[in-house]
């Protein structure tokens, strides 16, 4: 093990050689050789004999096969083990149920013998399996009961079992609004496609204050999660918000704040609508109208109740820490009530009206959407595109050609149209006034080809482009935003031609009638053909607009609908955002503000009017009055009254039409989703009562979410928010990136990119991916190509890596500009440093005793310098940790925890203080007992310091160490103070000292391997290894150029020799000493260099070759600073600070050029120098 693998020395024998045997069964596996195997395993405590590749051959059968290539070797292997695994596991199955079962049969008395005795057999070591580990023993809700002996292995599912129902149990996650201290909140973001919003509340407490000194100011910390879709299931997108919510909260609370989070469930109107409606017609081939109204509503109560939890229990098993005592819907009573009281609110103070507009109609949801619910595409060349409803494609990105007949025998006049359908309700032709082409035409009309109607041909410079198309519009004002202008500029007939879903009414004559809209595209055209009317087609680019939820092609329509004049309250939005040096609104990235500007400084009217059954219905009344001509609903704009109930539009309705007999019914119609989720920061908390979490927590602070979703909700809450509640919801907006496959593609069910965060956590099977894209509703086609596309990302399914490694992993990617390209190889490898952070806690903890007992404090001065240092780079890891979280820089917060961890304890201290425990000597007992302490007081703050971001696995190690003797320690990590620097661990003497020798051992390293492999190559095909280190331990020499970088080296021996694995270190001073001779030799800067000595002769022209390499080097890097400081100007324009780092950098590089010259003549004299 010492020979070949020195770093596995810390591992235990059994853990060092399954490594060691992979390797090699690796290395063998190329050399066609069988042996190795039987080798290893007959002899691992013997000297290891490893024959070469000929006579491992010549030992084989004399049966001559063809040699499989290493890849066959590798797949047929892992094949084989695969198969050994699922048939041991199938076996553990069967085994474990009948063990269950018989423990069943004899009563609860057995079963509690045997957990007591897999207890005692887990406690006493012996072979390790997984399971035994996972608690079954803790009743849900209790305290998890941990073994006394650690796991070898870090297991997920074992960490993170039982912890959670424990947390929500003690109330950890339940906030008090009680409090009268000055609240900072920041509310966070809807879930993906639907609602989601959180908050927080803080005061200005200075982060780098020792926790002990704080006055322990309660603070309000609100996180509202506004409720995602009642339809839904947790995605990636979901598993990003509560990644970074909850690493927002749990920070917050642990830094003595009092937090709230709180979860709920969103109605989603058209969503949860449509897949109730879906399952009605698979089950009973019943539509809602066969139901009606009442039964329809009832049966989507009857499904929320049995699938609106489903992403809710899923946000547990992420850790997500909700507060579950204030979870809401959006069609709870109190919700529903101040749904109602906005509405009345805004219609009182004329915002909100009712009008017959051109609105977005979704012909197979049969409502009307709003604008920021159309997604566009851009349509380039003639392109025939899937509609839902159609079982032909469509076909776009055409312009048709037709001629109108001219009344009185004047000829005709050619029209273009992409939508040649929509000609049946055409009520005018416009024509640019000053196009010569038509001026004869002034005052004239046209005659429709179908019903005779008599078109005028109008002038209308805004519309008419004279050189698109013939330079002559048809004008449909019922089905195109700018001919509904035209039609009220001049006064022409709107003509519905329509029916809700899509389909030509009897306006469009009695030969189109019924027809679906793009079936009578085709008629249409092939009736001109026949009238001779028909004058061909061309390309035509195109923006085509889909709702964004049917993926259905928007038909404009008129329609009677309810709208929010969003004028007034949009300028407000704008300006709080605009206004003053620090505006009261504020985007994190600034970029999106510009954004925010175009979209509010072009707003229009909000249609917050939805067709639907399942939602917050309207309300208002219609009265009808006994004498009105007209009876049905809606008839007269003016007959609508509003109430927060029945019996008080009936009282207004009593007031307007007093002494009149009338009836009232309430609008069928139900209010935007988004009307609902915009008041959620106010409704969340109360609103309109004045309670005390409305008191607390509003306004809040920062406001978390996607940028996708920056119009819908975010500028939605703006506005009435300030219009309801006063003031801004919050004053800041934090925006993270979206989330794509690792190739930067959206993810896709029809890709098979799609990838479900629970999968990942519990991980899954090739086979289980196929599964869930089978239960789908993909056609062959998309379902072969998903398959091929998760085949290809995830050749083996993807490893099981558990809710902390993917927290973790989403959390450091949210520094990439506005996407995240998803790999989930990174994930797997957090995975992996849980393991690896597993295994330093339990070296750790083995270097504790059993009775040991932490310090009330540490006498930083009297501890070595590794304790020193290790104290004082923890400190800046938890000064810049904090200080990135607050800057909302969570992916640098991230890296600063990991990088303490990883390149600092793990890589660094752990391997410096093991000479302190060697053979527990009496000469280092003082470093001992102080290794023990910083040890204790590493992983305490290293756990709390990471907990927010990996709650599972901290909580599981932190309570496996020992209480400080001066307090008490705290139930749970999640509620003990977060880490605040430590003034007196700062130093940056230790810092410089410690980089100085970290260099060193690292040049060390570097010429350790190049030597050791060097002589490795040199070696004949036969060797023997024995299982003593010493062999790859050589001796070293440091050449300072002063006596002060010797003096630090000289103070840092044991660390450079421990860490560089040398058998010896001398420190020579040049101008006193002369450099060894038969070494290879490294610079590690200036004012060093580093000596290795190698067996046998030194290759002096290699070397040399070395050295001239490594001048060619830093000669490019010279004479590019020497160029840039050479410019013209470079005085007056580059900063003093970095002209002064080139100067120190170009000093540096030219020192070292002189040693490197120096080292190369030396080389050049003892290659010359004559053989003794």
């Amino acid at each position: 093990v010492g020979v070949l693998f020195p770093s596995y020395s810390s591992l235990s024998v059994h853990a060092a050689l399954a490594r060691i045997n992979n390797t090699l069964s690796a290395i063998f596996n190329i050399c066609h050789s069988s042996l190795f195997a039987s080798t290893f395993a007959s002899s691992f405590r013997r000297p290891i004999h490893l024959r070469s590749a000929s006579a491992s051959a010549a030992n084989m059968s004399g049966v001559e096969k063809k040699a499989e290539t290493p890849e066959e070797i590798e797949r047929k292997k892992k094949k084989e083990e695969k198969a050994k695994e699922k048939e041991m596991k199938k076996q553990k199955a069967a085994e474990k149920k009948a063990a269950a079962d018989k423990l069943k049969a004899q009563g609860p008395d057995a079963a509690k013998k045997s957990a007591a005795k897999k207890a005692a057999k887990r406690d006493a070591g012996g072979d390790e399996n997984p399971e035994d580990f996972v608690d079954p023993e803790t009743n849900l809700g209790d305290k998890k009961k941990l073994s006394a002996k650690m796991a070898k292995q870090y297991n997920p599912t074992a960490v993170e079992k039982s912890w959670y129902p424990w947390w929500e149990k003690e109330g950890y996650f339940v906030a008090d609004a009680k409090s009268t201290k000055p609240p900072f909140v920041i509310e966070v973001r809807r879930a993906s496609q639907v609602i989601s919003a959180i908050a927080f509340l803080k005061i200005s407490l200075c982060p780098y204050m020792e926790m002990s000194k704080w006055l322990k100011l309660l603070v309000h910390i609100l996180q509202v999660l506004p409720p995602p879709n009642v339809t839904g299931a947790l995605h990636i997108g979901h598993a990003l918000t509560a990644a970074i919510e909850d690493l927002i909260i749990r920070w917050k609370r642990m830094s003595g704040f009092n937090a709230l989070w709180v979860p709920g469930v969103d109605h989603a109107g058209i969503a949860t609508q449509v897949v109730v409606e879906k399952k009605l017609m698979r089950e009973r081939h019943l539509t809602r109208h066969d139901i009606g109204r009442e039964q329809f509503v009832a049966e989507v109560w009857k499904w929320k109740e049995e699938y609106g939890g489903t992403i809710l229990r899923q946000l547990r098993r992420l850790g997500a820490s909700l507060d579950w005592s204030r979870e809401c819907f959006t069609m709870d009573e109190k919700r529903s009530r101040a749904i109602t009281e906005e509405f009345v609110r805004l219609y009182e103070e004329g915002l909100i009206y009712r009008d017959l507009r051109l609105v977005n109609w979704d012909c197979t949801l049969r409502t009307a959407i709003s604008d920021i619910e159309v997604d566009y595409m851009d349509i380039k060349e003639r392109t025939k595109l899937k509609v839902p409803g159609y079982e032909k494609e469509a076909e776009f990105g055409v312009l048709t050609l037709f001629a109108y007949p001219l009344e009185g025998e004047l000829g005709e006049i050619v029209v273009a149209t992409t939508r040649v359908e929509t000609m049946l309700g055409d009520t005018a032709i416009a024509i640019h006034p000053d196009d010569k082409r038509y001026i004869h035409l002034h005052g004239k009309f046209a005659v429709h080809p179908f019903n005779g109607r008599k078109l005028p041909i109008i002038c209308d410079k805004e519309t008419v482009d004279p050189t698109f198309g013939t330079g002559a519009v048809k004008i449909t004002p019922a089905h195109d935003p700018n001919d509904f202008k035209v039609g009220k500029a001049h006064n022409l007939e709107f003509i519905n031609i329509f029916t809700d879903d899509g389909k030509i009414n009897s306006n469009g004559g009695p030969e189109f009638t019924g027809m679906p809209r793009f079936k009578a595209r085709e008629v249409v055209i092939n009736a001109l053909r026949e009238k001779g009317l028909y004058r061909g087609d061309k390309i035509n680019e195109m923006r085509l607009g889909f709702c964004s939820r049917s993926n259905d092609v928007i038909e404009p329509m008129i329609k009677p609908q309810w709208f929010v004049n969003c004028g007034s309250i949009a300028k407000q939005a704008l300006d709080a955002a605009t206004e003053g040096e620090t505006p009261k609104l504020q985007f994190i990235p600034k970029q999106y503000l510009a954004e925010w500007k175009r979209w509010l400084e072009n707003i229009r009217d909000w249609c917050i009017s939805r067709q639907l059954w399942w939602g917050h219905r309207i309300p208002a009344w219609y009265v009808t009055l006994e004498d009105d001509d007209l009876k049905e609903q809606g008839a007269y704009n003016d007959h609508w009254v509003v109430g927060r109930n029945e019996n008080e539009a009936l009282e207004v309705a009593n007031s307007r039409f007093a002494g009149k007999k009338f009836k009232m019914n309430q609008d069928p119609d139900v209010l935007d989703t988004w009307f609902s989720s915009g008041l959620f920061p106010l409704s969340v908390l109360g609103w309109p009562d004045e309670t005390d979490d409305l008191k607390a927590f509003y306004p809040t602070s920062v406001l978390e979410t996607g940028h996708d979703i920056l119009f819908f909700w975010v500028a939605r809450m703006v506005m009435l928010g300030m219009k309801l509640g006063g003031d801004v919801p919050f004053s800041k907006v934090y925006l993270h990136p979206m989330i794509r496959d690792a190739h930067g593609r959206k993810m896709s069910k029809s890709l098979g990119n799609v990838v479900d965060p629970l999968e990942v956590i519990n991980g899954v099977s090739l086979q289980g991916l196929h599964k869930r894209l089978e239960e789908g509703n993909l056609d062959q086609n998309e379902l072969a190509t998903a398959k091929e596309g998760q085949k290809k990302d995830f050749p083996d399914g993807i490893a099981e890596c558990g809710a902390d490694a993917l927290r973790f992993a989403l959390v450091s990617y949210t520094a990439q500009s506005d996407k995240i390209n998803l790999d989930i190889q990174r994930v797997v490898g957090y995975r992996q440093w849980c393991n690896k952070l597993w295994n330093a806690v339990r070296f750790a903890m083995g270097k504790l005793d059993a009775d040991y007992t932490p310090p009330s404090t540490l006498a930083y001065e009297t501890l070595p310098f590794s304790c020193k240092w290790i104290l004082t780079v923890l400190n800046k890891a938890i000064s810049k940790t904090v200080t990135a979280m607050d800057a909302y820089e969570f992916s640098d917060a991230s890296s600063e925890v990991f990088s303490w961890w990883q390149y600092e304890f793990c890589d660094v201290f752990i391997e410096a203080i093991k000479p302190y425990f060697a053979g527990n000597s009496s000469s280092f007992s003082v470093e001992r007992s102080a290794a023990q302490d910083t040890l204790w007081v590493c992983l305490d703050n290293g756990l709390r310091l990471l907990h927010p971001f990996m709650p599972f696995v901290t909580e599981e190690l932190w309570q496996r160490l020992p209480s400080a003797s001066s307090h008490a320690k705290k139930d749970s990590i999640m509620v003990a103070d977060y880490p605040s620097p430590v003034e007196v661990w700062n130093n940056i003497l230790v810092e410089n000292e410690m980089e100085l020798a970290r260099s060193t051992w690292k040049s060390l390293r570097s010429l350790r391997v190049a030597v050791l492999e060097k002589q490795t190559n040199e070696r004949q095909d036969f060797v023997v290894l024995d299982n003593s280190p010493s062999d790859s331990l050589l001796p070293a020499f440091a050449f300072c150029q002063s006596e002060a970088v010797a003096e630090i080296i000289r103070g840092r021996e044991l660390e450079i020799i421990t860490l560089g694995s040398l058998s010896s270190l001398k420190v020579l001073v040049s101008g006193i000493d002369a450099p060894p001779t038969g070494c290879a030799f490294e610079i590690v800067n200036e004012n060093l260099k580093v000596y290795l000595k190698k067996e046998g002769k030194v290759d002096t022209a290699a070397e040399r070759e070395k050295i001239r390499s490594k001048m060619d080097d830093i000669q490019k890097q010279r004479e590019k600073i020497e160029k840039n400081i050479s410019t013209t100007g470079y005085k007056e324009k580059v900063p003093p600070h970095i002209q002064e780092e080139n100067t120190e950098k170009l000093n540096r590089l030219i020192q070292e050029l002189e040693l490197l010259k120096l080292e190369s003549a030396r080389l050049e004299a003892e290659s010359n120098a004559p053989r003794q």
